[in-house]
């Protein structure tokens, strides 16, 4: 639930159906109470429409009261039909309609009536009955007659629930017609994020270098400022290089005269100043490294594995050419990764070079796409058939400095450097044994381009 509520889309939906939902609820109401007090009315005035009409056509005559005119409805006939008159006194007998039959509609005396009134009540055959009462004398009587004209509710309750249900399914249809376009609305509405979002994967699988495109006044701004900030980034990251490389080649002149003055004196002392000059110098090589493997070639940096693959083959195939090691690349088509060309070529030159110097004929580089991984990633791997290597020496050797051979040349610092890059690119670097050749499989794993 706490995902959800995160979700901008999930929080508009939820408050656009909460709002349309008491919306239509209140609507519901007000029309389903102003058609019921229509109904209602509108039956009372019938009802009094009646009432009129019997005190209008009433006469007494011989002390006995009659209607000079029947009542034009000719449910007032029907037995129990659900429409009744009836007019009483309180000493003589009831005069009703013929369709009260063999009943009678209580007079209640006891409630005065000379104002019109209205009640319910229980009728025959517990039909509900709505009845309008007045009180009225009649000329040259002294006599006061009440007259009751009643009609039963049935059909009051009948309209107003068809009502009710007419009003409950139209209003079911607005409000989801209401929030689909409400669902349409906030999909179009947020599309201009969902294209910020493509365009920023865009730059980190390195098919772009600024985010491009038109965006709403709204969204403007902030793309805006993510470009500003990239920008912003690449000269930082750019001067951090330049700065680092400035100091590393301002010392590598002091480091150039001590050695070479060094070599021409004798002693222990000449001995140490060259082994610790040789030692700074690999340390700045080492940090020159560094500095340009932490700016990963800017933004949204795509290389494709073939080219410098391919060239670095090349080299080594001349640089071992005495011995005849048999170096090949087995790469599929298009694959690229999110890594500089240079720091590329610098981690597979070094796994390449460390598995020619280890190999006893054959050195295959191949590379594959990984599955089922968080996000794009791909394998290079490098393996040779050498003497292979065991669990503990293939965390040691990515230690500066640390060699597992003296005899074999190098300054031990080209696999930490490989890790560093690889780390730094968001991949990492391990070494196993090779099933395939028995030497050192050296598996180098980096972020893939989106394809």
């Amino acid at each position: 639930m706490g995902r959800l509520t995160r979700s901008l889309t999930v929080r508009l939906l939820l408050s656009a159906s909460l709002w349309l939902a008491v919306a239509l609820a209140f609507g519901g109401f007000i029309l389903a109470g102003a058609f019921r007090d229509y109904v209602v009315a509108d039956f009372d005035h019938r009802l009094s429409l009646a009432l009129e009409h019997m005190i209008g056509v009433s006469e007494v005559e011989d002390g006995l009261l009659r209607f000079t005119r029947p009542m034009a409805d000719q449910r007032y006939s029907d037995p129990y039909s659900g429409l009744y008159w009836q007019v009483s006194t309180e000493d003589m007998p009831h005069f009703r309609s013929r369709s009260l039959w063999d009943q009678a509609l209580d007079p209640q005396w006891e409630q005065p009536a000379f104002s019109q009134r209205v009640y319910e009540t229980q009728g025959p055959t517990e039909q509900v009955l709505r009845i309008m009462v007045r009180d009225v004398v009649l000329p040259d009587d002294e006599a006061v007659y009440r007259y009751m004209v009643a009609g039963d509710t049935q059909q009051i309750r009948t309209d107003i629930d068809r009502f009710d249900m007419l009003i409950l399914r139209s209003l079911g249809f607005l409000g989801l017609g209401l929030l689909l376009a409400v669902v349409a609305q906030v999909w179009i509405g947020l599309r201009p994020l969902k294209a910020v979002r493509t365009g920023l994967l865009r730059i980190r699988s390195g098919r772009a270098q600024r985010l491009e495109g038109r965006f709403p006044s709204e969204i403007q701004p902030l793309v805006e400022e993510m470009n500003a900030l990239i920008a912003q980034n690449e000269r930082v990251v750019e001067r951090a290089r330049t700065h680092v490389g400035n100091l590393a080649h301002a010392l590598k002149t002091p480091l150039s005269v001590l050695t070479n003055e060094a070599k021409t004196q004798d002693g222990r002392l000449a001995d140490v100043a060259r082994a610790q000059a040789a030692s700074m110098r690999q340390h700045i090589d080492q940090h020159l490294k560094r500095a340009r493997a932490a700016g990963g070639g800017g933004v949204g940096a795509a290389t494709a594995l073939d080219e410098p693959v391919a060239e670095l083959v090349r080299a080594m195939q001349k640089i071992y050419a005495s011995r005849a090691l048999t170096i090949k690349a087995e790469l599929p088509p298009g694959l690229a990764c999110r890594v500089d060309r240079q720091d590329l070529s610098e981690m597979v030159g070094n796994l390449l070079d460390n598995a020619c110097k280890w190999a006893a004929t054959t050195v295959i580089v191949k590379a594959e796409r990984l599955k089922n991984t968080a996000r794009p990633m791909l394998e290079i791997c490098v393996e040779d058939d050498g003497p292979g290597i065991t669990d503990g020496e293939a965390e040691a050797v990515f230690e500066r400095g640390n060699r597992l051979d003296e005899a074999v040349p190098g300054s031990g610092l080209g696999l930490g450097i490989v890790r560093d890059i690889a780390d730094m690119s968001g991949g990492h670097v391990r070494l196993s044994r090779s099933h395939m050749l028995g030497g050192v499989r050296a598996g180098l794993v980096l972020p893939a381009v989106e394809t």
